[in-house]
C-alpha cells in the first residue's frame, strides 16, 4: 500500500527505537475483590483488565521515565549524551515543578539538552510525539526523547471501586530522529480538545483554583474523579471520528492498516473503534489485560507488545488514536521504520 504524502518536506520524522518499563509488583482483580466490593468476572466484562502493575512506595514517575528511556536508547546503541530534547508527557509529575523532564535528564546524566513536560493526560503521548516530530521536522534537532509515563496509583483512591480497577502505572519511551531518504516515518495527526468535558473527568485539587489544604484532602480532592458513563461515550465516538478524519485525507481506510494501536482505556473502546473503521481484529493490538490503562504511557507500550509479538515490521502503515481528559482526541498516521 503507497501513501499519498503532503508535498515534500525537506526532512522527515520517524520513530526509530521503542523502549518500556513497568514496576514489578501486580495488583490482581483477585487482590481488589479484597479491597472493594468488585469482582474478576466485573472488572473484565467492563473493562478487559486482568492486572495491573503498581510501583512500590518512593518510586516515582521520572525513575519510569528513566528506565523506559535506558531501554529506548539501548536498543538504538547511543549514548544518553546524544539527545537533545526530552519531552515528558505526563499527569502524574514528580511534582509540580520542577518538570519532570529536569528530573530524567539529571537522572540519565545529559548535558546540553533541554526539555518539557506536556499535559495532555491519555492523549499525552500522541501530543508529545507530535511536538517531538516537528522539532525534527523543522531541522532543529536530531534526537528528540518523548516518554509517556505515569504513576496513577498515586492519585487514585483505592476505595472507589469506579476507578480503582481501571488505572496501572508504567512508562514506555521512543527516540525521534530524521528519516533516511527511503523512509517515510510519522505522516499525518488529527488532534482534538473539547474543555466541556473537563467536569468528567479530573482532579479536583492541588493546583491554583483548589491548592491543597486539610479540606481538600479530606474531601478526597486529590484523587481521580471520573463520571465513566459520559467518558465512554465520548470515547466511543471520538476515537472513531478522529480515526476516520486521518485515513480519509490521506486515501485509506481502516482495512488498509497493518497495526491499529490505540490507547488502552477500555477493550470494549478499542473494539468498537476497529470495528467502526472496518479494521481487521488481527491488526488491532490489546494489551490492557495485562497492564489496565497506564494514561499517557499506553500506546508506547502497546507498540513495545506489537514487536514482541511480531505484529509491527518495517514499512507496515500504523494508527495511533487516544482520547483524554480534558477532553483530549489524537489520531497518528506513520509508516514504521524500525
Amino acid at each position: 500500500m503507497s501513501l499519498t504524502l503532503k508535498p515534500q518536506q525537506s526532512v522527515r520524522a520517524k520513530i526509530s527505537s521503542v523502549g518500556t518499563y513497568v514496576p514489578p509488583r501486580l495488583l490482581t482483580n483477585a487482590d481488589l475483590e479484597k479491597m472493594v466490593a468488585t469482582n474478576d468476572q466485573w472488572i473484565v466484562e467492563r473493562t478487559g483488565i486482568r492486572e495491573r502493575h503498581l510501583v512500590d512506595k518512593g518510586v516515582a514517575t521520572s525513575d519510569l521515565a528513566v528506565e523506559a528511556a535506558k531501554k529506548c536508547l539501548e536498543k538504538r546503541g547511543i549514548s544518553a549524551s546524544e539527545i537533545e530534547v526530552i519531552i515528558v508527557a505526563t499527569v502524574t509529575p514528580d511534582m509540580m515543578f520542577p518538570a519532570t523532564a529536569c528530573l530524567v535528564q539529571d537522572k540519565l546524566g545529559i548535558k546540553g539538552a533541554w526539555g518539557f513536560d506536556l499535559s495532555a493526560a491519555c492523549s499525552g503521548f500522541p501530543y508529545a510525539l507530535q511536538v517531538g516530530a516537528k522539532l525534527v521536522e523543522s531541522g532543529a534537532h536530531k534526537k528528540v526523547l518523548v516518554i509517556g509515563a505515569d504513576v496513577m496509583s498515586s492519585i487514585i483512591d483505592y476505595t472507589d471501586r469506579t476507578t480503582c480497577v481501571i488505572f496501572g502505572d508504567g512508562a514506555g519511551a521512543v527516540l525521534i530522529e530524521p528519516c533516511e531518504e527511503s523512509e517515510v516515518g510519522l505522516v499525518d495527526y488529527w488532534h482534538e480538545i473539547d474543555g466541556s468535558g473537563a467536569v468528567a473527568l479530573n482532579m479536583p485539587a492541588g493546583g491554583s483554583l483548589h491548592p491543597a489544604t486539610a479540606e481538600t484532602v479530606a474531601s478526597k480532592m486529590h484523587y481521580v474523579h471520573q463520571d465513566g458513563a459520559s467518558v465512554y461515550k465520548f470515547a466511543v465516538r471520538k476515537m472513531s471520528e478522529a480515526a476516520e478524519i486521518v485515513l480519509s485525507r490521506n486515501g485509506l481506510t481502516g482495512a488498509d492498516l497493518a497495526c491499529f494501536i490505540p490507547h488502552q482505556a477500555n477493550k470494549r473502546i478499542i473494539l468498537s473503534t476497529a470495528e467502526r473503521l472496518g479494521m481487521k481484529e488481527s491488526s488491532v493490538i490489546i494489551n490492557i489485560d495485562r497492564f489496565g490503562n497506564t494514561t499517557a504511557a499506553t500506546i508506547p507500550m502497546a507498540m513495545q507488545t506489537a514487536i514482541d509479538e511480531n505484529r509491527l515490521k518495517k514499512g507496515d502503515i500504523v494508527l495511533l488514536t487516544s482520547v483524554g481528559a480534558g477532553f483530549t482526541v489524537g489520531a497518528t498516521l506513520l509508516r514504521w521504520e524500525i
